[in-house]
């Protein structure tokens, strides 16, 4: 080594610590990298990325080369730099101590913590790029990575593990997982395709009946009643359908398109029997179907409007197609009457509504957490902490918010004043 100048020598040096980090760096990217975007690109034609997708699929011989390769280099910079050390200052113990030290030193501070930091800030980029020079050092590398592999491979089949087994596969991700990759999304996905993803998530866990309008606020037309007032409703009524019954709400005879019953209106000898030919049959709906089977169901049977009953037969509520889009992508529709408008905190932190509003609404809307898994609807819940129908205004206090009745009526709670303490 007296032999070669000392500049050289620190050029060499330089030159293999380098190496090591690039490697290292490489190999903490390789790792990182998000094999889902890499399929995207690699399907646009991007060679990088198919590069790196090959690298990736031999998962076991890539390993393999980073630690041989850094093994190596790692070795050679001890030598160099112990060999620098004995020259300069002599083969004293201290001399072999504080060059053990100092490789150390180097080692960790330039060819391992800032490579892999890099690596793993940056992992597409730089795979992308060192997959290119990495590829054609696997080729080049391939008789010292077969003789490693044949006792590695051999040692790994004694712990019963094969590896590669799954690597051209893309990793399975559970609803959880894919929920966490939305939210982290950032602004790589827009805040309204963020809500709609997050709500399809949702809709294997909601019901039917956690969406339908309640029995009390549907629209319907009653047969028994005058021919007069029959024709009234048919030329105000706010539905396109109108399910039909027959005295009770109970005994539904079916569904009327309200546009095939206009031109009655001008029959001077009007009466319920005109409107039967024109009904087609009611589609019943179990209250606890889901929301998104139930998406299907409509799509199955050309369907746009179900009536949930319950065990009994009873009818519970109404549930249209357009009410699961809503679920999905949000209100498109203007405010029904007797239906809930759009309500939300005044200034003084407070908000009147009607108690018949789905507890998943005022959830939605003034970020609350009711309880969801007893009554659906805002009377409900209240009725069931009371155990009674007041007579007399209370309040009831849940968490942050006072729930402060205001009208009670017909055995129901109409209306309900909601007063946040929280006042952030």
């Amino acid at each position: 080594m007296d032999t070669i100048p000392l500049w050289a020598q620190l050029l060499a040096l330089a030159l293999l610590i380098l190496c090591s980090a690039f490697f290292a760096m490489a190999e903490t990217a390789l790792m990182a990298a998000n094999r889902h975007k890499l399929r995207h690109l690699a399907k646009n034609g991007n060679q990088r990325a198919i590069t790196t997708l090959w690298l990736l699929e031999r998962t076991d011989k890539l390993l393999l080369l980073v630690l041989i390769a850094n093994i190596l280099l790692n070795a050679l910079i001890a030598a160099l730099l112990t060999s620098m050390a004995i020259s300069a200052f002599g083969h004293e113990e201290s001399v072999i101590f504080l060059t053990a030290a100092a490789i150390a030193f180097l080692l960790i501070v330039f060819a391992e913590i800032p490579p892999k930091v890099i690596g793993a800030t940056h992992p597409e980029k730089i795979s992308l790029l060192s997959s290119l020079l990495i590829k054609p050092l696997m080729r080049l590398g391939k008789p010292a990575i077969w003789f490693v592999n044949l006792f590695v491979s051999r040692l790994l089949l004694l712990l019963r593990i094969k590896p590669g087994a799954q690597a051209s596969e893309l990793p399975r991700l559970s609803p959880e997982e894919l929920r966490s990759i939305v939210l982290e999304g950032g602004n790589f996905i827009p805040q309204k395709h963020k809500s709609i993803l997050l709500n399809l998530f949702d809709l294997e866990t909601i019901s039917v009946d956690d969406i339908m309008t309640p029995r009390a606020q549907i629209e319907a037309l009653n047969l028994a009643a005058p021919a007069a007032d029959i024709k009234q409703q048919l030329a105000t009524c706010y539905h396109n359908k109108l399910p039909v019954y027959e005295g009770e709400i109970n005994r539904i005879v079916g569904i009327l398109h309200v546009r095939k019953a206009l031109a009655l209106l001008n029959t001077e000898e009007f009466s319920a029997a005109h409107i039967r030919p024109l009904l087609s049959t009611p589609y019943y709906i179990p209250p606890d179907t889901g929301l998104f089977a139930q998406l299907q169901y409509f799509q199955e049977k050309r369907e746009r409007l179900g009536i949930i009953v319950d065990e009994y037969g009873e009818v519970q509520g109404l549930v249209t197609l357009e009410d699961i889009i809503e679920e999905m992508i949000g209100e498109f529709t203007t405010s029904t009457p007797g239906g809930n408008e759009a309500f939300s905190w005044n200034a003084q932190r407070s908000c009147q509504l009607e108690g018949g509003v789905a507890l998943r609404e005022v959830n939605k809307r003034l970020d609350l957490h009711l309880p969801l898994d007893g009554p659906k609807t805002l009377n409900g819940l209240l009725l069931e902490i009371l155990q009674e129908i007041p007579d007399h205004p209370v309040a009831v206090r849940i968490d942050d918010c006072v729930f402060e009745i205001v009208q009670a009526q017909h055995q129901a709670i109409k209306t309900v004043k909601l007063i946040s303490l929280n006042k952030h």
